[in-house]
């Protein structure tokens, strides 16, 4: 059965890539995201193998085990296809790809997945992330050692664990089928969409209801607006809705949109990597899958990491703790320069502080008995002590006292 709904795809190089090395695909049952990897060739190579490969899978099948066999099968020829090219074109050996993948089986969705582009299911209002990226940090998430949102800015987010590549035959893929129904969005898409969108501003760009073209071009705004330091490829699939279905042209976006982006480039000269010596020298890798022996040291600097970071807490919450208490002497430190004359018990005495208490902390000390007996003062004098008269400084609180003094004797 032809699956019955609508699709749109397109791919950007964003604004710091020089070329883009993303490939998408949006057929009539099949919808495909590939991210690649290794340089100014390699990664564009990758993607566009692995795409034309996979785009013989756009076509009914008769059931959803069958769909997943072929899907598993048809990836696995495409990491042969990998390793095919880099025997024949040595320097590319390194390169490599995401593959996200969904291959629509009546009312059900066959999904296969590795690497760390992402599929997206918005449904009833609410957005899902139905694969799990195949990367370092998402590791540490799943272990509780940081936060999704601390992933979204480690400086290691782009190591993959796995990826379709040229050192390996037999990939590790998730494959899984899911039921589907009519109004569910399907987005597909490259981690240069994901890295930079969360997932808040994404979910309310497919909640609008425009139609799945219109869709991905606010989600590429959105991504650009945000620096899009990586290439963008974006695939959307509504189940049945009310725009137009399938036209029977399928489109093929990014590197494996253009006949050169499946060729193998010709060798050209530039250094060569300590890890692949015939490999040519390209612009900074938008990912980077490491040997079995570099992740126990990626662990490690993750640990001190995680230590630099608490240790900064902690240096943090002292120096806090700190100005807190600093404050706290300092205001303390000015009470005790204020005085005030008030009664204690039968006598007139002169307090050093203030009148304020915090809690069971009292601001004030006796600092004098003046030894005034508060019976030898007038009834409106000894009224005025006991609801305490403020002094600017121990001078003037003397002062008061010594009026008291003079008009002692005129009370009772």
């Amino acid at each position: 059965m032809v699956f019955q709904g609508s699709s749109a795809a397109l791919s950007h190089t964003g604004k710091v890539r020089a070329n883009n090395q993303d490939s998408g695909y949006a057929g009539s049952n099949l919808f495909v995201v590939a991210d690649g990897m290794g340089g100014h060739a390699g990664g564009d190579v990758a993607s566009s193998l692995a795409i034309a490969r996979i785009e013989a899978l756009d076509q009914p099948f008769a059931s959803t085990s069958e769909a997943e066999r072929e899907l598993r099968q048809t990836i696995a020829d495409a990491a042969g296809d990998l390793i095919d090219t880099v025997k024949v074109r040595p320097e590319l050996a390194g390169m490599g790809t995401t593959v996200s993948a969904i291959v629509m089986v009546d009312d059900y969705a066959v999904i296969a997945h590795i690497g760390d582009s992402r599929i997206y299911l918005y449904r009833d209002d609410a957005l899902t992330q139905i694969t799990t990226d195949h990367t370092f940090v998402q590791r540490l998430v799943d272990s509780g050692r940081i936060t999704p949102e601390e992933a979204r800015y480690h400086p290691r987010r782009s190591v993959l664990m796995r990826v379709l590549g040229d050192m390996d035959a037999d990939p590790e893929l998730d494959t899984f089928i899911m039921p589907t129904q009519p109004g569910d969005r399907w987005l597909l898409c490259s981690d240069g969409l994901s890295g930079v969108v969360d997932d808040a501003h994404t979910a309310k760009a497919l909640s609008l209801g425009l139609a799945p073209g219109r869709t991905a071009d606010l989600l590429l705004k959105q991504a650009l607006d945000g620096g899009a330091p990586d290439n963008v490829t974006i695939v959307i699939v509504d189940v049945g809705g009310q725009h137009p279905l399938f036209s029977g042209t399928p489109t093929i976006v990014g590197a494996a949109s253009t006949p050169k982006g499946i060729d193998v480039p010709a060798a050209r000269p530039g250094r060569s990597s300590w890890l692949h010596p015939n490999r040519q020298a390209a612009n900074e890798p938008t990912h980077f899958e490491p040997a079995a022996e570099f992740l126990e040291e990626l662990i490690e600097e993750d640990r001190r990491r995680a230590r630099r970071r608490r240790i900064g807490w902690f240096v943090g919450l002292l120096l806090v703790l700190a100005l807190i208490a600093g404050s706290l002497f300092a205001a303390y430190s000015w009470t005790q320069t204020r005085y005030f004359v008030g009664a204690d018990d039968d006598t007139v005495v002169i307090f050093r502080g203030i009148q304020q208490n915090i809690g069971p902390i009292s601001l004030s000390s006796v600092f004098e008995d003046t030894g005034v007996p508060l019976e030898s003062l007038t009834e409106f004098d000894r009224q005025t002590v006991e609801g305490t008269i403020n002094a600017g400084s121990l001078q003037e609180a003397e002062r008061i006292v010594s009026n008291l003094r003079t008009t002692a004797g005129g009370g009772g």
